[in-house]
């Protein structure tokens, strides 16, 4: 059996909407109210985050918004995910908006950096934006193309300051280890909501996709199937699980739902089947926003999803 730790990070620096940062809180009722004691029974290690000081402020860099703000928390939750793995544990990250993988990946490879990690992305968006490319500045559209250490194109959309910029390195260089990921070392799982930017990038770098239609086609079995060999060369495995991957009969309590999502069921048969791959160090669940929500309905399918995995003898 994996020796689990929770790593609580509610940070909602990087999302559009509000109430992120509200998950953890959600997550916690939500057992409270099944009778459930996993999160009793399981270590918790909590990110202190930045929101009271950084989110009433104005606005500073439009096209990376608290971009200052988040070099520093990318540094504490790299910082927490780091050690917890070098202690031997695995964590169980929830956290607020998903700006913050940015930060758990930089972990990981600050834990292992002689590993080849592979990414898989289960989400409605690719998050593979950069100030340069952005068109809403926030930087939960960010943190893969920060993991890939992404630059400037060719064909700039944006031209943000000179401060935008060089923060920018600085949240790609967290760890000082720049890329964290490469594309041939990354899954996307569901997408269907990417601007033509983001597709520029998935085509250019050859990264490996799957829409809806495919899950349809190969069933989620067959998806996990090919996503693991594609995967087969790397060391260790990361699984990112946006909630809005799943289908807004759902997923009403998050910020971007996206229509012609995952059915409950397949997306809890998606996480078992990563959740036994032995090289899986990692897992994260995020953008669980409960002012958004009807009777607190996403986060009691979180709670049962993880209850569901923590019982699987790996």
């Amino acid at each position: 059996m994996r020796k689990l730790t929770f790593l609580e990070n509610c940070s909602e620096l990087g999302a559009g909407t509000r109430g992120s940062s509200l998950g953890v809180k959600a997550l916690k009722m939500a057992a409270i109210n099944k009778g459930s004691s996993i999160f009793e029974q399981t270590e918790w290690v909590r990110v202190k985050d930045k929101n009271d000081d950084v989110l009433m402020r104005p606005i500073r860099y439009p096209f990376a918004k608290k971009i200052d703000a988040m070099v520093e928390m990318y540094n504490r939750i790299s910082n927490s995910t780091s050690e917890i793995l070098q202690n031997g544990s695995f964590p169980i990250v929830l956290s607020g908006d998903h700006s913050n993988a940015g930060g758990t990946i930089s972990g990981i490879k600050m834990a292992y950096p002689n590993k080849r990690l592979g990414v898989i992305w289960i989400d409605a968006h690719a998050d593979i934006h950069s100030p340069y490319t952005t068109p809403s500045g926030n930087l939960h559209g960010m943190p893969l193309a920060a993991a890939m250490g992404l630059g400037k194109p060719e064909n700039p959309l944006n031209n943000p300051d000179e401060v935008t910029c060089v923060a920018w390195e600085n949240l790609c260089s967290v760890g000082n280890i720049k890329p964290k990921v490469n594309p041939e070392d990354i899954v996307y799982i569901d997408i269907r909501d990417l601007e033509p930017e983001e597709w520029k990038v998935i085509r250019d770098k050859n990264i490996r996709y799957y829409e809806p239609h495919d899950i349809k086609e190969k069933k989620i079995a067959g998806i996990v199937r090919e996503t693991l060999d594609y995967l087969s060369a790397c060391d260790l495995i990361y699984v990112s699980f946006d909630v809005d991957s799943m289908d807004p009969t759902i997923s009403v309590g998050t910020g971007t739902p996206v229509a012609n999502g995952l059915k409950e069921e397949d997306a809890l048969d998606l996480l078992l089947r990563l959740w036994r791959e032995p090289r899986l160090v990692c897992l994260e669940i995020t953008e669980i926003n409960p002012l958004l929500d009807t009777r607190n309905r996403m986060a009691e399918t979180v709670v049962e999803f993880i209850t569901t995995l923590t019982r699987e003898p790996v």
